[in-house]
């Protein structure tokens, strides 16, 4: 029998220690080199993001809240216009009054169309009471005086709601210049028409005429 060659196994001449600590120490190296560069790289970035942005954010908010406060500021002061401006009075209806009492004034002097009408009927009716049996100082005071004192009645009236109109304007605070004189002269008017009416009903300025005696 020939005798079986030995084959001799090839024995690696690494030790699977020492590999497997090559290998740590390749990753670790790898790591180190790839890892914190990366880490260091980013967070600079990120710092200097933040530190360039933070100025503008903060000048952007700075203005944004200037400007919001501006226009409160500015909406408040218009709110307070319109308020104002809706509380104060337009002046209208002074300046309408004022005119009403100049012209109710002229009226009570020179006379009114209801006043001639009126005295038209107490002649009429004192005409029916006296009749023809009537003395003739009565028929004179009941178709004649009755008739002057319904007229002189009605005037005074109407210079009394003058006067009274323009004082009450006078009173009033004006935003016109032309409101006060016409309010006045309205008054001064109703007062003259006032004391004319007052003459005329108390016949202060011409009595009755009397009928002569037989």
């Amino acid at each position: 029998m020939n005798p079986t060659p030995e084959t001799e196994t090839a024995t690696p001449t690494t030790d699977p220690e020492t590999a497997g600590t090559a290998a740590s120490g390749a990753e670790a190296a790898a790591e180190t080199k790839t890892g914190p560069k990366a880490d260091l790289t980013k967070g600079s970035v990120a710092e200097h993001t933040v530190q360039d942005a933070t100025p503008a954010d903060a000048l952007n908010d700075t203005d944004t809240d200037a400007g919001a406060g501006e226009d409160t500021d500015d909406a408040e002061d218009l709110d307070d216009d319109d308020l104002a401006a809706a509380s104060r009075p337009s002046g209208l209806g002074s300046a309408a009054a004022s005119i009403v009492a100049v012209c109710l004034g002229i009226v009570a002097l020179t006379g009114t169309w209801t006043s001639r009408i009126l005295a038209e009927r107490q002649g009429l009716v004192g005409q029916l009471k006296t009749g023809q049996s009537g003395t003739a100082e009565q028929q004179i005071s009941a178709i004649y005086g009755d008739a002057w004192h319904v007229t002189a009645a009605i005037n005074g009236g109407v210079a009394l709601v003058a006067l009274l109109v323009g004082v009450i304007v006078l009173t009033l605070p004006q935003r016109t210049g032309w409101v006060r004189p016409f309010a006045l002269a309205g008054a001064v008017l109703g007062f003259l028409g006032l004391l004319v009416s007052l003459g005329m009903y108390f016949d202060l300025f011409a009595a009755l005429p009397t009928a002569a005696t037989p």
